[in-house]
């Protein structure tokens, strides 16, 4: 039978045991000393220090490195010296004049 098809009548009276069965329960616990109810316990959110996020990322990074057989530390990026520069300079010179001498607007 659902709760639903109860009358008021039958509420009442359910609602009167209820509160008997508790009042027992409560004297029960009394005399035995132990408690019926369990307490409530809430669940605290944590919150993560982006310190702690940057870390855990760090240490992430170095554990694929690891994996993957590289290092962990980044790749310095190369510099090319002024003697480099100036020879690719003078290459693209040379093919630039070579072109336009062809009559050509574009490589």
């Amino acid at each position: 039978m659902s709760i639903l098809n109860l009358t008021a009548k039958e509420l009442k009276q359910a609602a009167k045991v209820k509160d008997k069965i508790t009042a027992l329960e409560k004297e029960l616990a009394k005399l035995v000393g132990i408690g019926m109810e369990r307490p409530i316990v809430r669940k605290v959110k944590r919150k993560m220090s982006d310190a702690g996020r940057l870390a855990i990322a760090a240490a992430q990074k170095l554990r694929w490195s690891k994996v993957k057989g590289k290092s962990a530390k980044p790749a310095k990026k190369r510099k090319m010296s002024a003697a480099a520069k100036a020879k690719i300079a003078a290459a693209a010179k040379k093919r630039w004049a070579k072109a336009k001498a062809a009559g050509k607007k574009s490589l």
